[in-house]
């Protein structure tokens, strides 16, 4: 997008959680813009609540983040970095084999006993793989003991993984962390229920980071329970606001949308890719990070709030210093 340089300053990502800069979770910064006049406020996370009102719905991604960065040994001892990305049925998984060039049927060799076999290619992909994971215990259990968070290079530490937790996670399944909601703490949320702001939440696992431009669409499991498609039925009969908590929430509403336009209890896999084409159904709003120039999500933005509000609100958050990644700042888009 025009509003974003080609790459994105190095002053500008968060190189670290909050707490490690004397943050709380919930003291990073909040860029607030409405794109129905293009206003933009400037505020902290903990100001939240002031903006949303009785009526208004937040729906967030309960999933909880796995440690699914792994090391890997190959046949000839050498070792490569190997990513668990999607859960498909059974043993077989959708995994990422970092920066290496690996063959079918190739047998990796993991920590404490687990081995994994790579089968195929996953789709038209050529970093994503089909494998089989032969694990001696539970997986949750093996990837506490010899897992990692996924982290990337703007990360110069190694972080325990209960910083890539929202307060909120409840199943373990995300390969990343659902990080709109990082912000959140207990506080925010009880002076959100002050306000009778809603919270409801839907499950969606999160595989790896964004696709690559040449790759089709990846599906992820998610669940929308009875509770939260209720909630969004009530909200919009009292003329409120739904305000997803990150795109996969989107992603998960959206494809969960029957044809009369009602979002319903719904449990699948979704492989839906939001475009300004196709646009959105069933949200007004969305909280959420800053994404680099290539980064897939800026699509769905532009669906909710449109090119020209997004361009208005890159600049205001570049000229700003806000953070980027995971760790940064957020970012609210309202009417």
């Amino acid at each position: 997008m025009a509003m974003l340089a080609e790459q994105l300053p190095p002053r500008l990502e968060a190189h670290e959680p909050p707490e490690a800069r004397g943050l709380r979770r919930d003291g990073v910064r909040l860029l607030v813009s409405h794109y129905r006049d293009d206003r933009i406020e400037h505020a902290r996370f903990t100001d939240l609540p002031r903006f949303l009102g009785p009526r208004d719905l937040l729906v967030a991604n309960d999933s909880g983040t796995l440690p699914a960065a792994l090391t890997a040994w190959r046949a000839d001892g050498s070792t490569i970095a190997l990513h668990l990305s999607t859960h498909l049925v059974g043993q077989l998984w959708v995994v990422e084999p970092r920066k290496t060039t690996v063959t079918a049927t190739e047998v990796l060799a993991l920590p404490g006993g687990g081995t994994i076999t790579l089968l195929a290619p996953y789709a038209d992909s050529t970093r994503l793989w089909v494998a089989q994971l032969d694990l001696p215990v539970p997986l949750v259990s093996y990837l506490h003991q010899w897992g990692r968070p996924i982290a990337y290079p703007y990360v110069h530490e190694s972080w325990p993984i209960e910083l890539y937790q929202t307060v909120y996670a409840r199943e373990p399944g995300s390969a990343e962390m659902p990080s709109a909601g990082r912000a959140f703490s207990k506080d925010v949320l009880a002076n959100l229920a002050q306000r009778d702001v809603r919270f409801e939440t839907l499950t969606l696992h999160t595989g790896v980071a964004s696709l690559e431009s040449h790759e089709s669409p990846y599906e992820e499991q998610f669940s929308v329970p009875p509770t939260t498609a209720e909630a969004l039925q009530a909200t919009w009969l009292a003329g409120g606001h739904v305000v997803a908590v990150g795109t996969t929430v989107v992603r998960a509403l959206e494809s969960a949308v029957d044809e009369h336009g009602r979002v319903i209890p719904t449990r699948g896999r979704t492989d839906l890719v939001i475009t300004p084409d196709r646009g959105v159904r069933v949200v007004d709003g969305l909280l959420t990070g800053f994404h680099e120039p290539e980064a897939s999500h800026l699509a769905m933005l532009e669906a909710i709030a449109g090119r020209r509000h997004l361009e208005k609100t890159y600049r205001a958050a570049l000229d700003g210093g806000y953070l980027w990644h995971e760790f940064g700042d957020s970012h609210l888009i309202l009417p």
